[in-house]
């Protein structure tokens, strides 16, 4: 009997299923793609991009293209709520789609709520199409002036951005000030070690590193400080809290302590078996993930199959992430830090080695002549 797959969100863990879509419909089965924008921006690169790096073609995948050309169906908008029980989703154009199994892989958003802000006044870093329009403002305005940006949150993100920020100022020839504003420690979640190593990095080029503190608001060119301290800025970007998205709490299906999607060990929400997802938007009922790249590729070759065992009433397979995995940090003077476990290691060689296996991967999925594609880059 044809089944209807439809995929919300065209991120890390659905590539391989993009890429072997056909796969699924000389099956028999119908595939839909709903995502708000053409394209997919990955995240592993972005600061990359900030910084001049890499062209924005480098980094994206052309989502759309990619189903289209292999027999799916491409929806442009946002899935609004879940209807579980009819098996439905409701889009944010009024369109209701109706499903035999659904997959989510929408990602995670920097709630600026949590440190008083809003849209108007601070940026957040995800989606990472946001630091293309950062980049574009910064270019079109350091050459008249001298600038002030602030950047808050002290995690990976945070540091990177940093970096990268200050390479484009480099390498434009203006003048850039900027504020990292850590929380109560920089890379908290990290070594010793990796701190120490992003510490020197930062500071040696005159980033202003402030730990031991929080942003209470910000708007209005200022941001006001829990240390009763302020900082004033032209430009704000936060890189603090990464959740996933709200809807599957507003749609009451089980979610874990973040809001994200509840899923057992095959990928499958414990209350909805036809409902999978991976990424940043899910809660792993096994045990905490952090919010990394690396989990959404491995899941890359889990959900492939067990969409399309669900499809077919076969049984799933088992996801076992590991529990320390590599990270390299892009610290934006050419130099990257290397962090796994208590390894920690820096220099020249660190960043070549991130920058191989990022464009490995690009290279693997970017299938539909993104490096050749003329469409607006401000084209999400």
């Amino acid at each position: 009997m044809k089944q209807h797959l439809v995929l919300v969100g065209g991120g890390h863990a659905h590539m391989t299923i993009m890429q072997r879509l056909s796969d699924y419909v000389s099956r028999g089965h119908r595939v839909t793609l709903i995502s708000p924008g053409a394209y997919h921006y990955y995240s592993g690169m972005g600061p990359g991009m900030l910084g001049g790096t890499y062209h924005p073609r480098q980094i994206r995948f052309h989502v759309r293209r990619m189903v289209e050309d292999r027999g799916g169906e491409f929806i442009e908008a946002e899935v609004v709520r879940i209807e579980a029980d009819r098996r439905v989703l409701s889009l944010d154009t009024g369109q209701q789609v109706s499903y035999s199994v659904a997959s989510f892989n929408t990602g995670s958003g920097v709630p600026l709520e949590r440190i008083g802000a809003t849209r108007t006044d601070v940026l957040p870093v995800k989606p990472i199409h946001n630091l293309l329009a950062v980049r574009q403002e910064l270019l079109e305005r350091l050459p008249r002036q001298a600038l002030k940006v602030l950047v808050v949150g002290g995690g990976a993100a945070g540091v990177e951005v940093a970096g990268n920020l200050w390479r484009l100022a480099d390498q434009a020839g203006g003048r850039l000030d900027i504020s990292l504003i850590a929380g109560k420690r920089l890379l908290g979640r990290f070594s010793d070690k990796v701190r120490s190593l992003a510490l020197a990095s930062l500071t040696r080029r005159g980033i202003d590193v402030r730990e031991g503190t929080h942003v209470l608001s910000a708007g209005d060119g200022r941001a006001v400080l829990d240390d009763h301290s302020e900082v004033t800025f032209d430009l704000a970007l936060s890189a603090s809290g990464v959740q996933p998205s709200g809807i599957f709490q507003a749609s009451q299906l089980p979610v874990g302590p973040d809001g994200g999607l509840l899923v057992n060990e095959s990928l499958q929400s414990v209350a909805y078996p036809e409902l999978f997802g991976g990424g940043d938007c899910i809660s792993f009922q096994e045990r905490p993930l952090d919010k990394v790249g690396v989990y959404a590729v491995r899941e890359n070759p889990i959900l492939y199959r067990n969409l399309m065992a669900a499809l077919e009433d076969q049984p799933l397979m088992r996801f076992s992430p590991q529990k320390s995995y590599l990270l390299i940090l892009n610290m934006g003077d050419g130099r990257g830090i290397f962090a796994k476990g208590s390894l920690a290691l820096d220099g020249r060689w660190a960043f070549r080695f991130k920058d191989w296996i990022d464009r490995r991967f690009m290279n693997r999925f970017q299938l539909s002549g993104e490096l050749d594609d003329k469409a607006n880059l401000f084209d999400a």
